[in-house]
């Protein structure tokens, strides 16, 4: 009997979904694309509706060898890339190459058993809506890139490079520090009032917030220090008596189930993980991890922008909860509306299998695997919870003739917070009645200045594309990777600052480009190539639609765009084999020193950055460098009088088994290893534990 072929993205996905299926199926990986537009040239024929010149990728031709002569021997052939549109190309692409004349596609949305045994089962042709749309989405970026940036290369420096969605992330960064620049605080007052019940000692705090005689959403501002003054005057000898008393129920509701962008966000200021680390993680808990009896997924795919969930996965959830807390703390579910652009039949990100807990993966998973699989399992439990009640009250207190207030509220009833954590503590007030007379201890003027809006985090550009509809789930980390490589921004205290280069680059795309990095424009390219998913415009009309107006820039710029001549920065050195100035240069893997009398002295070396750990063997400075390929490692700053080098990154903290140093692993699991004694070291964070069921 002939052998059923299924194909997949990844090997250690393959090697999960094979021991589902059994002997009479063989599992094989593509590795991802195995077809593409040729890295040189544009590959697009413009004059012929955008005919995409398709070639094999370097590299993938014993790959796709291989799937060939496996395809050839099969009695039937799955493919079964990712449930999203690059996927659906990769699928396509697969089809054509191996010459499939029946081609099943199979999807699934997790990798569990019973999912993928159920795709096999009911397999579907492949669709070519969405296959379009990815190859309208390929070609637009490719004739972005590949048209203006050697433009740039020629106009800025080599190796610049303009993109349709990273140029547009790049202006927002450069539009924020220009807002921040700009800023002008403005002074504002506040007061504060420390009350107590006339008998007793406990304080509790109201705030100023406008005049007796001013409309109830009329809030007194103070701008200065004098107009402060006035108000003490004012109040000086007041009675403090309460005037009104509201007393309420009300509720905080569960967030959603993740998308992409929450948990990239989540993950980020929760965890402290970029995003590219989040998805890294994710893609090792969705791909499959060895739990003793064999691989398996843990959760749902992680590259997606729907919050709906199965039925199945519905009726889990809430059997969780009314065994594990009762029936009380169950509550509606997601109800918020599916988001514009939504693609295809995707779920939220959550567990495979609610009953599997957080606690029972400890040893089983490494310590960020299990932080960021406890996040997911905590997030999608608690959606599905009833919400948290609150007693709140809401106090009115007059003196003079201004009005003070001062709020408290206590939880009546912890609901979804039984599973996720409450940041936000009680705030009690006293017994309080309409007429009382309170005794005042102290005011508490105090003189504030407003701030400017803060620079982008990774996790709020991620925020703030979505929220703008631009890019997808799998640009996300892409386009922060790339802005960061071509020296455009940098990250300094987790938040990005853009860097000359990127905001001389940001400069001439404004000028010359203006549609390209305009926000509406961008976020309506998203929504045309959804219409395309639907099949309400064709491919090639998108593209044509675009390229007139784009073409007819692009020979503009040619002959306006000026050449930017960037400053030579002197490094305060002589260059020691002619004496000459040392000067900065950018080469192709960045910044450069250089002699300021090249090309008659070609003297040069590489910037050499600290990273905050002493050479184990001297004592010295260990500092980042790079390999003439651009490879990155680690060595000792005195090189050549010491040439202690390795690959993966050290971290300033000794190992705790030997003192010796451990450095981060740069490949496979995200792990801390010594390089002395060989250890582990990976300590798991304390939390609290859900309830155990059964």
């Amino acid at each position: 009997m002939a052998t059923k072929l299924v194909i997949v993205e990844s090997p250690s996905k393959a090697k999960t979904i094979e021991k589902f299926l059994g002997p009479d199926f063989k599992v094989l990986p593509s590795v991802g694309h195995v077809i593409d537009l040729p890295a040189k040239g544009l590959g697009v024929d413009t004059r012929r509706n955008f005919t995409p010149k398709y070639v094999v990728i370097p590299g993938k031709e014993k790959v796709l060898l291989e799937l060939r002569r496996a395809s050839r021997q099969a009695s039937e052939v799955y493919l079964a890339a990712d449930p999203d549109r690059e996927g659906e190309a990769i699928s396509a692409h697969l089809a054509r190459a191996l010459e499939l004349s029946n081609p099943r596609r199979a999807i699934f949305n997790e990798i569990t058993k019973n999912a993928v045994q159920e795709a096999i089962h009911h397999p579907r042709v492949i669709d070519d809506r969405l296959v379009d749309a990815q190859q309208a989405r390929r070609i637009l970026d490719r004739l972005v890139g590949y048209k203006i940036s050697p433009l740039l290369w020629r106009r800025v420096q080599k190796h610049t490079s303009a993109g349709r969605v990273q140029s547009v992330a790049v202006r927002l960064i450069v539009d924020r520090e220009v807002a921040i620049r700009g800023f002008i605080p403005e002074e504002y007052w506040t007061l504060v009032a420390d009350l107590s019940k006339v008998k007793e000692k406990k304080l509790f705090s109201a705030e100023l917030i406008r005049r007796v005689d001013a409309g109830a959403k009329d809030k007194l501002r103070i701008g200065s220090e004098a107009q402060m003054q006035v108000i003490l005057d004012d109040i000086a000898g007041a009675e403090y008596r309460v005037t009104a008393v509201e007393r309420k129920k009300t509720k905080s509701m569960p967030s959603l189930p993740y998308i992409t962008s929450s948990l990239q966000q989540d993950s980020s200021s929760r965890l402290r993980f970029s995003p590219k680390k989040t998805m890294k993680i994710a893609q090792e808990l969705y791909e499959g991890i060895d739990l003793g009896g064999g691989r398996t997924g843990l959760i749902t795919y992680m590259r997606t922008d729907s919050t709906r969930v199965s039925d199945e996965a519905q009726k889990a959830v809430r059997g969780y909860i009314s065994n594990g807390y009762g029936s009380k703390y169950i509550g509606p579910g997601p109800k918020g509306k599916q988001r514009a652009n939504v693609q295809g039949a995707h779920e939220a990100i959550r567990p495979t299998d609610v009953l599997r807990l957080p606690q029972s993966l400890h040893g089983v998973l490494t310590a960020d695997q299990l932080k960021l699989y406890s996040l997911v399992w905590r997030r999608f439990v608690a959606s599905f919870m009833a919400p948290a009640v609150f007693d709140s009250t809401r106090v009115t207190i007059q003196a003079g003739s201004y009005l003070f207030a001062a709020t408290g509220s206590t939880l009546s009833f912890e609901g979804y917070y039984a599973v996720w954590p409450r940041e936000e503590k009680d705030a009690l007030l006293p017994d309080l009645e309409t007429g009382e007379l309170l005794r005042l201890h102290k005011l508490n003027p105090q003189q504030h200045f407003t701030e400017p809006p803060p620079r982008y985090s990774e996790a709020s550009l991620v925020k703030e594309l979505e929220e703008l509809g631009i890019g997808r789930p799998s640009t996300y980390v892409p386009i922060i990777s790339t802005i960061q490589g071509r020296k455009y921004v940098k990250l300094e205290n987790r938040r990005f600052v853009p860097l000359e280069l990127g905001e001389t680059v940001d400069r001439l795309m404004k000028k010359h480009f203006p549609e390209i990095v305009d926000v509406q424009f961008t976020a309506g390219v998203e929504t045309e190539l959804d219409h395309v998913e639907d099949g309400e415009r064709g491919w090639a009309e998108l593209l044509s639609s675009f390229y007139g107006d784009f073409k007819r820039a692009l020979s503009l710029a040619e002959k306006e765009m000026e050449r930017v001549e960037r400053p030579i920065v002197e490094i305060g050195e002589p260059c020691p084999e002619c004496g000459q100035p040392l000067v900065i240069k950018q080469g192709r893997f960045g910044e450069f020193v250089s002699c300021s009398n090249y090309p008659e002295c070609k003297y040069s070396r590489q910037m050499q950055t600290k990273i905050g750990v002493a050479c184990p063997r001297c004592g010295n400075d260990l500092v980042e460098r790079r390999t003439k390929r651009g490879r990155i490692f680690y060595g000792c700053g005195t090189y050549p009088a010491c040439d202690y080098a390795l690959w993966d990154r050290p971290v300033p903290e000794p190992c705790p088994h030997c003192g010796g140093l451990v450095t981060r692993a740069s490949r496979g699991k995200p792990i801390l290893r010594c390089t002395e004694c060989g250890q582990e070291v990976a300590e798991l964070q304390p939390t609290r534990e859900p309830a155990a069921v059964g």
